[in-house]
């Protein structure tokens, strides 16, 4: 199956093309260049959108506009391309990039998201974890000094598992299906939304 995976949550946004788990092509760039991003990874692979057979896309937590604008993509291209489409939580694709690791992403306004048993928006100082836990993402490099002082250990920063790259995506992908039924995963209410409370 040939599965073009991208996820824009973070401050960077992945993409790959993997057939039958194979990783034919990978990137890293932001979320306002992940067209282009999927255009340069068919072209490398000699690829057509026609092979296309599913799209997996990073659902969040994350950015809400980054979310918004990978989940906006991969509506598009299922409506043009009549390609199936399923979501992944950003959170799992971190966490299968570090087996092992607790994955961190920054939440931005003094918080991070977390996978806990569920996925949690949380103070740094709220994260619960054994001495010694890995803490990987944009997240555990940003609050590095607090979760360090509770006893994780933080990669360098430049470490590719900070990055929840899109190949875990393609490997987590389960349900396809319509791309209209592919919900975000916030975890709060979206700073736009708090207006009208």
């Amino acid at each position: 199956m040939l599965v073009l995976a991208f996820d824009t949550a973070t401050d960077v946004a992945t993409s790959a093309l993997v057939s039958d788990g194979e990783v034919l092509g990978e990137r890293t760039s932001r979320a306002v260049t992940v067209l282009e991003d999927v255009d340069a990874l068919l072209r490398q692979a000699g690829a057509h959108t026609r092979e296309l057979e599913g799209l997996a896309v990073g659902i969040g937590p994350g950015s809400f506009t980054g979310v918004r604008i990978g989940l906006a993509t991969a509506r598009g291209l299922s409506l043009a391309l009549g390609v199936p489409v399923a979501g992944v939580s950003t959170l799992d694709a971190l966490a299968a990039g570090a087996p092992g690791a607790l994955p961190v992403i920054d939440a931005r306004r003094g918080e991070v998201f977390v996978l806990q048993g569920e996925p949690r928006v949380l103070v740094p100082q709220e994260v619960r974890f054994g001495p010694g836990t890995v803490c990987v993402g944009g997240g555990a490099v940003r609050y590095r000094a607090v979760l360090e002082a509770a006893g994780a250990q933080i990669p360098p920063d430049d470490d590719e598992r900070h990055l929840p790259r899109a190949r875990f995506h393609a490997q987590l992908a389960r349900k396809f299906g319509p791309a209209d039924l592919v919900e975000p995963m916030y975890l709060r209410v979206p700073d736009a939304d708090k207006t009208r409370e």
